[in-house]
């Protein structure tokens, strides 16, 4: 895609001056100046931006972009995609600084040049990401008004660099950004750019995102109730500090008991597990539907004799231990619960992952997030490695972190008030088989929610979660649900979701669809039909 670019540069100005309207890169880019039969009016130029209280704006671009591919900057699964057949479009670039704070956080906005449907979209970030574009390009495609913001921490998404300044101290500033500010921000410039452009405001504004997106939907929920109609929060990483460095347990329990299983052994226990306990819905069919309730002991398969990488390997006593309490989660050295472990089915990779040192001796190597969340935020030395953790050092690591940052990024309060009350409406999807966000951590929020504001059915009324089996991280090894059509029928029309109409990926290979009951139903066979139909399966109350 080719842009033609103009610059307004106004560092340390409250307001962006207004700039000229761009001539056209080719004919089906140019922008429409006049609005036809009812549509809305096109004019993609640096407007007059209002800074968002506490903030300057430091410059404004735009550009018209004629349709084409658009190239995903970085490398997956953060980046490195291609996206085709985005629509012509305008891209305005907002760059916000909190002044005395030395931070330049950039918002961009894209705003397609016909067939817009008249909504905002949003969109979240994963890991370290405060955004993602290629998300931005997809919702254009499909005819939203579409934003993201990088809070200024743009580093690939990995590497949380910027946590700490040059002195070593943490930047406050910055790390305000990343846990709810930037969002905040972004939904204000974003309607703002939308009403400017197209010469009248979105009729809805919403938000979707999962993951880090998931945690920035519930703080905009609970910090700012008023900034989305709908929000679209999938696997979300609230409760940030518990599940964060509990992400580290299984290398703590690996080093303990100088064990480490490979994949290959790892993947004979959910072999196991899901035989166990595939029945529990009624039909053999590779799933899990309710992985709270299997109780698969792992230490059913000590002795078992295995074939991996052309080696025959026996299961040992140390083996199911590990397993077992990876599965059971983190706990304090007196045995108390700290959070929760690994679901049952899950893919024990990556954090359970372990390689041969510079020695030839196998060690742990734990997961690049939480690992750089304990050293750059927790410990401020980005050289701590947490492949060695004890018990005791664990302990200690988990305290520290939500003493120092719940309140900040912690994402965890149950009162969702003032959300409600604007009328907004909330959707929650996560796999049953999330191996980097534990899906108890989910419904214990949710758990906590009903407590909160009056039991399950009255929080149906505008919050809704949906548990996915089979289903890992994000959908990143398959499966997928239509969550932002339910949201959407949900805000527009009053329709509230029972089901999210789904593909799941099963343990044998095959998808099957299937319809996801919302919590705390959970889905069962009727004893009839085909069993990849959604039609052969019925809601019915979860018994725990």
């Amino acid at each position: 895609m080719k842009r033609q670019l103009v610059t307004l540069a106004v560092a340390g100005v409250p307001l962006a001056v207004a700039g000229a309207i761009y001539a056209p890169v080719s004919a089906s880019a140019q922008p429409a100046q006049t609005s036809a039969a009812g549509a809305p009016a096109f004019t993609c130029s640096a407007f007059q931006i209002p800074a968002p209280a506490g903030t300057a704006v430091e410059s404004v671009t735009a550009a018209v972009v004629p349709a084409g591919t658009f190239q995903v900057p970085g490398t997956p699964p953060l980046g490195g995609a291609q996206i085709p057949d985005v629509p012509a479009h305008c891209e305005m670039t907002v760059t916000l600084t909190h002044p005395g704070a030395n931070d330049h956080a950039t918002v961009q906005v894209w705003l397609p040049q016909s067939g817009w449907n008249g909504r905002f979209q949003a969109v979240g970030g994963a890991a370290y990401a405060a955004g993602q574009i290629g998300n931005v390009a997809t919702a254009v495609k499909q005819g939203y008004a579409a934003a993201t913001t990088d809070a200024g921490v743009d580093t690939g998404g990995l590497n949380p660099s910027w946590g700490l300044d040059f002195g070593g101290r943490i930047n406050t500033a910055l790390l305000q950004n990343f846990a709810s500010r930037s969002v905040h921000e972004m939904a204000l410039v974003g309607k703002q750019v939308v009403a400017d452009v197209y010469t009248r405001p979105a009729s809805y504004s919403y938000f979707n995102g999962c993951s880090t997106g998931g945690r920035q939907g519930y703080m905009e929920a609970q910090k700012y109730p008023t900034d989305f109609n709908g929000i679209n929060a999938d696997a979300p990483a609230v409760n940030w500090n518990q599940f964060e460095v509990a992400s580290l347990w299984p290398q703590v329990v690996m080093n303990e008991a100088r064990t480490y299983p490979s994949a290959c052994e790892f993947n004979a226990f959910n072999a196991a597990a899901v035989k166990a306990c595939d029945k529990l819905d009624g039909i053999t069919d590779g799933l899990i539907s309710t992985p709270n309730r299997c109780d698969f002991d792992p230490r059913r398969l000590v002795g078992t004799k295995i074939s991996c990488a052309g080696k025959e390997i026996t299961i040992t006593a140390a083996d199911a231990d590990v397993v077992r309490k990876i599965w059971d989660g983190p706990r304090d050295t007196d045995g108390k619960r700290l959070w929760y472990g690994l679901p049952v089915g899950a893919d024990f990779l990556p954090l359970a992952a372990s390689a041969p040192g510079a020695d030839g001796v196998t060690a742990g190597s734990p997961f690049i997030v939480p690992a750089e969340w304990v050293a750059t935020f927790v410990e401020k030395d980005p050289a701590f490695s947490s492949a060695n953790l004890t018990y005791a050092q664990f302990d200690q690591i988990f305290a520290k972190a939500r003493a120092e940052y719940d309140s900040v990024i912690g994402t965890s309060s149950p009162n969702l008030s003032a959300f409600r009350n604007a009328g907004g409406k909330l959707i929650t999807w996560q796999g049953g088989a999330d191996q980097l966000i534990p899906t108890a951590g989910t419904v214990d929020y949710r758990q906590r929610v009903d407590r909160l504001m009056g039991g399950t059915k009255k929080v149906d009324d505008f919050y809704r979660v949906f548990l996915a089996p089979g289903v890992a991280h994000c959908g990143l090894q398959g499966g997928g649900v239509d969550d932002l059509a339910a949201l959407t029928a949900w805000v527009e029309q009053g329709k509230a979701p029972s089901v999210l109409h789904a593909t799941l990926p099963t343990a044998n290979g095959a998808t099957v669809a299937r319809d996801v009951c919302r919590y705390p139903m959970v889905s069962r066979y009727t004893g009839h039909g085909d069993p990849n139909a959604a039609s052969s399966f019925r809601c019915v109350a979860s018994r725990g």
